[in-house]
Parts: C-alpha cells; structure tokens; sequence
C-alpha cells in the first residue's frame, strides 16, 4: 500500500512565484539556462543549475558548483524569496495544456515504497546521472524538484480535488512556453488525514517521468534513514534499561517517522488524466543502402504505403510514419512480427528497435549510437521532416505513442520499457514547492 505524508513545504510568495519557477533542470542545458535566467536573480536555475552562475564552460560536476547552489538555496531563503510553511500540508497542482487540465497531488511519497518496489519503475536508470542528483539533494538536505507519479483513479480523491479546486489557487500563471500552472495549498486536517488513509488502499504508485530524480531522493534518504540509531532497533546502551512497552512502542514509532528524509517530493496525478506523447527518431545514414534498397528491404516486415508530400502521422498501434527522400510513407507491421501477448513485444518502439533499427539500419545501442536522435513529439512532425530535408538526417520515423495502461502493465510485470519510448508534456514546473530532509 502506498504510504505518503504531508509536509511543510518551502515556496514563493505569490508575487515571486512566476520568477521563482523555472523548467525541469535535465531539458535544457548550461547555456540555454543561462539564456532564460538571464537578468533575473529570483530564477531557481539558480539553484538547480548553479554553473550558470560561473563562467561558460565550467564543469557542473564540479565541487564549487553544487556548494554554490547550497549557498543559492540559502540565500533564497534569507531574502524570503522561498518560504517555509508553517504548518504540514498537501497541495494540488494543476497543468493547462491545450484546453486539456490535469489535476496532481503534491505529497511526500515513502523512500521505503521505492526500494521495496511498491513505487513501480518502468525505465532504467543510469548511475552517473542518478550521483550528480544525489550530490545536489545531499548538499541541498532538500528534494528541490518534485517527481512525476502515477496513480490507478480514485472516486474518492477526484472528488476531494474537485473540492480543494473549486476555490481560487493561490498561483495561477501561464508559463512563456504557453502551459498553465495552478497550485492550491490544503489546510484541512481531516481531509489532509483522509487523503493518507485513501493513498494506503492504493497498491502501487508509478514513475511517469523523472526515474533519475526518484532514485537519486529515494536512495539519499535512505542513507540518511541508516544513519539513524533508532534504525534498527532500540540502541545497545538502552537495553541494559528496564524500558516499559510504552516506551519501546514510542522508539519504534521515531524510528519510523522522524525525519522527513524517510519521504520525498512527488506529483502524484490519476492515470486516466495523463497522456502520453509519441518519442521519434531520425537517424544520420541508411548504412550504406539507397533509399529505394531500403524501403525493398522494409516490405519484408511492413505494408509499406506512398503517402506523397504531405505530412502522414501513425494511425494506430503498429503503424509508423517514415520520412524519406522528400516522401512520406505508412508503415504497417505485419502479423507474426511482433507478439501481442508480450507487454515489451507489443510496443511499436520494440517492433521500430528491432525490426527497422537493429536489423536493418545497424542501430543496437539506443543510449549511446552516435547515428540517432530522439524527437518528443511535442515538436511536431514538421521537426522531423525539417531535419531531414536540412540534410542533418537522412529518414525520420513517428511511433504511435505508447498508453498509459501500456506502461502500468509492463511495470506490473517487473518488465523495463526500452529506451526512449515516452514523452510526458507539459513538464512539472520547478521551483512552486521544495521539500526539506528534516
């Protein structure tokens, strides 16, 4: 059962918040933050990418550059641009998308749930990226930027969003990239208790994106768990005490929940509210084939179809659009090559890895061949065939995107997603809730 708890979260003032909030820090990089947080001291980049504040090209590894954004987070704090509640809450965040609202609840989801499994991952992770945000949360005592979770719908808790929404957010602003951003705060205690106790009938929770972040906070609080002396049991020293149950009753309770390092923060939205957008590729080169070769040597896995010059985009599960020599063409996977049964065998990204990237165009390692690249679909398709018609790549290939159930199943079954296959929009915006490891 999914444990949460509320908790005393350090945000900005309302009149703050809109400089204050920033993008994700893993979706742009030093330069392109330095750009956007250009002429405003209040900017979390501050914080989350603090070799902006150092001279272009200094590492981001770098020893001074975390103790920097320790001494950013500090400084936010002494100036009040970020402001610690006084009390424990939870809050509702919300994301404006194209007409489409999903409401999330902000919590602090249990560091314990993450490495028993009962917080569902569907990627891999990779540890150098997991260390950089382990340092950052380590120097910070602080979970600076929220995850984005998953939950199966819950009536019950619907209705207490609809409640808590139905009054005026304490932010409501439009980001420059045109996505909403609101954000209520909720103060009653019994409906605060009720929110735990409906989180403890819901089996799993589910990473939707930020896999690096959960493991980076999970794993830092559970080192801060095991430097707890209470860890383990009552210390040596007081067993030699003729301690009452009472007593022994009440160390294992702090043992349990002292220290909001046993949590940490997380965006928690009802599955059937998000949407899951299509991740492309193009790729540099055919591996030595013309492009007439190699759509002959497509049509022995696909129903290859002409679409001509306008834009095509994918139907449906198993069909793709392919950009190539100035054409557009649907792909259509034949019956028998892929397995509808298998949750990693019926994704298009597999049949596209295997049957057209692998076995075709010589592409084996997604994470690390020099010869693709990955578009969210946010771009549109028009990125794709501008990178192709600019010379840059040489074909592009749209997937039909993979579903929410698609990814809850393959998580149920202890199966890892490969590489590349979702693309959540809009992003969580950073910097409207920090969660402190006290």
């Amino acid at each position: 059962m999914a444990k949460i708890k509320p908790f005393k979260g350090i945000r900005p003032p309302k009149d703050f918040v809109e400089q204050v909030a920033s993008r994700p820090y893993d979706v742009l990089n030093s330069e392109e933050a330095r750009q956007e947080a250009d002429g405003n001291e209040k900017s979390l980049y501050h914080i989350i990418k603090p070799e902006i504040d150092f001279v272009s090209g200094t590492d981001e590894h770098s020893p001074e550059v975390y103790q920097k954004a320790v001494e950013n987070f500090n400084m936010f704090q002494e100036k009040g641009w970020l402001v610690q509640d006084n009390k424990e809450h939870y809050y509702i965040y919300a994301q404006t998308m194209n007409g489409h609202t999903q409401y999330g609840l902000v919590v602090g989801a249990c560091v314990e749930d993450y490495m028993s499994g009962a917080i569902k991952k569907h990627e891999l992770t990779r540890r150098d990226k997991e260390e950089d945000r382990m340092k950052h949360v380590r120097i910070n005592n602080a979970n600076i930027e929220p995850v984005f979770f998953a939950y199966p719908d819950n009536t019950e808790l619907d209705a207490i969003i609809k409640q808590e929404t139905s009054v005026s957010p304490e932010y409501d602003f439009v980001a420059p990239d045109g996505f909403g951003h609101h954000f209520w705060v909720i103060d009653n205690d019994k409906t605060i208790a009720r929110i735990t106790e409906l989180f403890a009938q819901i089996p799993n929770l589910y990473i939707a994106d930020g896999h690096h972040r959960t493991a980076a906070a999970a794993l830092v609080g559970n080192e801060k768990a095991r430097q707890n002396p209470f860890l383990y049991g009552i210390p040596a020293i007081w067993c030699s005490n003729n301690l009452t149950t009472a007593m022994l009753t009440q160390c294992r309770l702090y043992r349990e929940v002292t220290g909001d390092y046993n949590y940490f923060l997380a965006d928690c939205f009802p599955a059937s509210q998000l949407q899951i957008i299509d991740y492309n590729r193009v790729v540099k080169d055919l591996n030595g084939l013309t492009p007439h070769e190699f759509l002959e040597k497509l049509k022995e896995n696909f129903i290859v179809e002409e679409k001509g010059v306008q834009i095509y985009k994918p139907k449906k599960l198993h069909n793709f659009s392919l950009y190539i020599d100035g054409k557009w063409y649907s792909l259509t996977a034949k019956e028998g090559t892929y397995d509808d049964n298998d949750p990693i065998g019926i994704l298009d990204v597999t049949i596209s890895s295997d049957l057209i990237l692998r076995d075709i165009l010589g592409i084996k390692d997604l994470r690390s061949d020099k010869r693709i690249d990955f578009v969210g679909g946010i771009r549109g398709l028009e990125e794709l065939q501008h990178r192709v018609d600019s010379g840059e790549m040489k074909m592009a290939l749209a997937l039909y995107p993979v579903s929410m159930k698609q990814l809850m199943d393959i998580a149920d079954t202890g199966n890892i997603m490969p590489p590349k296959t979702t693309w959540f929009e809009p992003k969580l915006r950073s910097g409207l809730i920090i969660h402190k490891l006290e």
